[in-house]
Parts: structure tokens; C-alpha cells; sequence
């Protein structure tokens, strides 16, 4: 990789004080476990990288009952998957976070930088950028190898998948980030977070490259019902084919407030509306299930070699209905 400056502030004034303010010069390093890949094949080329890991009060994790859950963006994703608030109060982002990676990178992987991490489509990390253009400005995906790209807001120009399986889950909590910046701190809430570039230069971020991420905020999840469910190609560490999260209120056995989210299907987590607008009011039954799970990809549009990933993330998000309702997610599934 190319020589840089090394910076390692204590205080989230100093971090971003050493931030640049256009992107390409700076980098965050906070577990490294995607930065480091991306400098190692030039992907980013950074003159100064500021290691965050010291910077004093993003690291820690709170909960109380009246504000719910304060997560540091430093926190590692085994410190959140083992913590007990966690696993007693939001067990469905436990499930999610300890299904991610392998179990050296969630030792090392924080929070932040999983929210942060960059795509891993091929033609993004051999240097032809978010949206994969060759020298004509024509897409390398639709014409190329595009078996992992997106079946759902696959119009374009962008077709890479978003890659946090954590993220999903917080948005179906309602989770919402908190950006500092050297003159104003932002609230977004996760959902808004992820952006679909439209245009070469675009990031796939709510995110300036002078503001750091430095906390995620959780409502208290009291009365609210969750899943998560996940297909990959195999079992050890490997990335999700489609993954599911469902958020539920049951009143009376009727499902109010629903919420599906996708992910690994789409360049943002993808909140499906024509799948909660069959849940809602609904008893979960296994043909509600299957009904919901169809109209969740109806939008779908395979791109010539990842057809086979919609009938995935069809069963993935029937599966994790049967879950929350209490059912066996392999019993009479139609996906």
C-alpha cells in the first residue's frame, strides 16, 4: 500500500480536526477490518489515516427502560452480540450480529465501521467504483459477472448490495446514528443512513467526509416482536445470499406496525412495503406468510445471473414471518 500519515487522537474534537474535507485524503481507522483490505488493493489510497480506537467516549454501551439502548460506535460486534441488555432486551440484534463474519473479525469489527463498511462487489474492489463503469462510462455489471448483485432497486446505474447484516435489524428497531462534525452533531435515523448513488463520485452514505459516526441510539423495543433469518452457502463465515428482519406489534393476535426489511438484495437495506401492507391486520398464518413473502419480491428483477437469488430471499422473508409467529420456518414453506 501507499506510505501515509499516521494520526491516533483522544478526543472526537482531535479525530476530526484531522479529517480532510473532501473524500480521498483521510481515512477512519477504527477495527481496520475492511479499511486495511481496501488500502492493501488500492482501493482507497489515503495520505493520513487517523486511527480513532483512543478517542475517549464512543465506546461504551448503556440502556435504560424510559430511553432504551445507547450503543458507542467503538463497541465491538462480540461485545454487543454477548452484552446482557443486549441478548435480554433486543435478542433478535444479538442473533443478527453473532451470524456476521467470523468470530476473529467480530472481535475486531466495531459497530461504526460495520454500519460504514464499503460494498463488496468485485467490480467496486477492483478499482471501476460504486457503480463498476468501464472507460465508456458503460456498466461493467449488467454486461459482466453479476450472480451477487442486486435483484431489488436494481434500475440503476447502481447495483452493488448493501453489506451490513447488523443494519437491517437496527432499523427494524428503529435505531437511529449519531454523526459529529467540527460544528454540528446530526440525528439520522438508520433507514435514511444508506443511500443508492446515482452518479459516479456518489457515496452510498449519509456521511461527510469530515464527520464521524459516533454513536446508535435504540428505542425500547417493549411490546414489539422480532425475527431474523438468514440463507448463506454455507455455514462457516461467508457472506448472506438474502437475509430477512421483521418487526411486529401483536394486538389481539393482529399484527399492527409491521416492518420487513431485506438485506444483501439491494444497494440499501430494503424495507419492503408490499410485504407489510399484506401483514397488516392480518393474523400470522402460513398462508399469510407465503402471501407476504410474494409480495415482497414482486418488485424483484433479476439482471441474467442472480434470478436464483430472488426465490432466496422469498423463503428468507416467509421463514422469518413463521418465526415470528411462533411456527416452524420450514414447515409448508412456498419459497
Amino acid at each position: 500500500m501507499n506510505s501515509f500519515e499516521y494520526a491516533s487522537p483522544q478526543s472526537v474534537r482531535d479525530a476530526l480536526s484531522l479529517l480532510a474535507p473532501k473524500w480521498g485524503p483521510t481515512e477512519i481507522l477504527a477495527g481496520g477490518t475492511d479499511l486495511v483490505a481496501l488500502m492493501k488493493d488500492y482501493v482507497v489510497t489515503p495520505s493520513r489515516l487517523v486511527n480513532i480506537k483512543k478517542v475517549a467516549g464512543i465506546s461504551e454501551v448503556s440502556f435504560t427502560l424510559q430511553k432504551g439502548l445507547r450503543l458507542g460506535a467503538l463497541v465491538t460486534l462480540d461485545q454487543l452480540a454477548k452484552h446482557p441488555q443486549v441478548m435480554k432486551n433486543y435478542p433478535t440484534l444479538a442473533l443478527a450480529i453473532g451470524d456476521a463474519a467470523s468470530p476473529q473479525i467480530r472481535n475486531r469489527a466495531t459497530l461504526g465501521g460495520n454500519l460504514c463498511q464499503r460494498p463488496r462487489c468485485w467490480y467496486f474492489r477492483n478499482g471501476y467504483g460504486l457503480l463498476g463503469l468501464d472507460a465508456k462510462g458503460q456498466s461493467l455489471v449488467v454486461k459482466g459477472d453479476n450472480r451477487y448483485h442486486a435483484i431489488l432497486g436494481n434500475d440503476g446505474p447502481a447495483y452493488f448490495l448493501s453489506p451490513s447484516t447488523v443494519a437491517p435489524t437496527l432499523i427494524a428497531y428503529g435505531a437511529t446514528v449519531v454523526i459529529q462534525g467540527a460544528k454540528a452533531t446530526r440525528h439520522v435515523p438508520l433507514a435514511n443512513f444508506y443511500l443508492t448513488p446515482t452518479k459516479d463520485g456518489q457515496r452510498e452514505h449519509d456521511l461527510r467526509p469530515n464527520e464521524i459516526v459516533i454513536e446508535v441510539r435504540i428505542p425500547p423495543a417493549s411490546g414489539r416482536t422480532t425475527s431474523y433469518y438468514e440463507v448463506r452457502q454455507k455455514h462457516g463465515f461467508d457472506w448472506p445470499m438474502a437475509t430477512a428482519t421483521v418487526a411486529v406489534t401483536l394486538t389481539n393476535n393482529k399484527v399492527q406496525n409491521p416492518m420487513v426489511i431485506l438485506s444483501h438484495v439491494a444497494p440499501v437495506p430494503w424495507r419492503s412495503q408490499e410485504a407489510e401492507a399484506v401483514l397488516a391486520g392480518q393474523s400470522l398464518t402460513p398462508a399469510i406468510a407465503a402471501a407476504a413473502a410474494q409480495a415482497a419480491l414482486k418488485p424483484a428483477k433479476s439482471l441474467g445471473q442472480n434470478g436464483y437469488k430472488i426465490p432466496i430471499a422469498r423463503a428468507a422473508v416467509e421463514r422469518c414471518i413463521l418465526q415470528v409467529a411462533g411456527l416452524d420456518p420450514l414447515a409448508g414453506v412456498t419459497g
